[in-house]
């Protein structure tokens, strides 16, 4: 499996019809990103919506970031894995995770409790469901998990392939790596706005930081990663934003992923907003795509397979 440097993360597809979808990954392809990362929240059912992305294309990886462990047994987790990665070798990555609160009691009905023992047991049961699988199967396809703390990136690294981050800064990027050692994935999300005005720049960063301010598991990393609870507050301090959120011309958004990439990242998936918050930002993907057959400007990882 072969990740590439730049990826794409993105929600909004879900605001787009599937024939329009299709015609958008298939682009996407051609414009060298290696991998297109999909959420789940309460948009598309991303096991699924990641069949539909991969059928519409032929080489970029198709990754869940992240597939919600509270919302399928184990079984049925793994043998959608399973299934998706024998039909089409080497581009199917699952991406695990233990979502939230909010969403997990508050949208599906069921008990938010002890988050890292949840993922252990479900990791183990996973295994297990591996071996009672009796369809056709591929060889053992990778996995990752969602891991801000250390515990999670310490479990990324003994039961997963490596860790996929969102909401970071290359400083913690750099602790990750360090956490994880050298083989593990080590997969970053990274905000950006190309908007070079920075009232409109902060406006739609602060947008998208500001639903994450309710929610524990990043207020506490952001604590982490050196702001206060004065950032965290009004909807987030420009601070909190400019760390947050790369924005700028295309040299800028450069800088911040080869920071990502210097840190120790093996791919930056950028999540790139669009003034609309429901618009599909093709123009800004065009335009960043620029950057994923450039030459490395640093020293990084070319992402192998385990």
């Amino acid at each position: 499996m072969n990740l590439g440097r730049l990826g794409i993360w993105t929600y909004q597809l879900n605001y787009q019809p599937t024939t329009k979808v299709r015609e958008v990954v298939a682009e996407l392809e051609e414009l060298g990103y290696g991998a297109l990362w999909i959420g789940e929240a309460a948009y598309r059912e991303p096991l699924t919506h990641a069949g539909l992305l991969l059928s519409s294309t032929a080489r970029m990886v198709i990754a869940t970031g992240i597939a919600n462990i509270w919302a399928r047994d184990p079984f049925t987790m793994t043998a959608a894995q399973l299934t998706l990665a024998e039909a089409y070798p080497d581009r199917f990555l699952l991406g695990l995770g233990v979502s939230h609160a909010r969403l997990v009691e508050g949208v599906r009905g069921h008990e938010y409790r002890q988050p890292l023992a949840k993922m252990r047991a479900y990791l183990d049961a996973m295994d297990k469901a591996a071996a009672a699988y009796r369809a056709v199967k591929p060889p053992t396809p990778p996995r990752v998990l969602a891991a801000l703390g250390p515990k999670m990136l310490e479990l990324s690294a003994e039961r997963a392939n490596g860790a996929h981050t969102y909401l970071v800064t290359p400083e913690h990027t750099a602790k990750a790596r360090a956490q994880l050692g050298p083989t593990p994935w080590l997969v970053v999300e990274q905000a950006v706005v190309l908007e070079t005005d920075a009232a409109k720049a902060r406006a739609i960063g602060r947008r998208h930081v500001s639903r994450y301010l309710e929610l524990p598991n990043y207020t506490n990393s952001f604590q982490r990663l050196g702001f206060s609870r004065e950032d965290n507050a009004d909807r987030g301090s420009d601070r909190l934003v400019d760390g947050l959120v790369a924005w700028g011309n295309l040299e800028d958004i450069a800088r911040r992923i080869d920071d990502h990439l210097a840190a120790g990242a093996d791919q930056v998936c950028v999540q790139v907003f669009d003034p609309d918050p429901h618009g599909l930002p093709l123009p800004q993907w065009r335009e960043v795509s620029k950057l994923a057959g450039r030459d490395a400007q640093v020293s990084s990882r070319h992402v192998n397979g385990l």
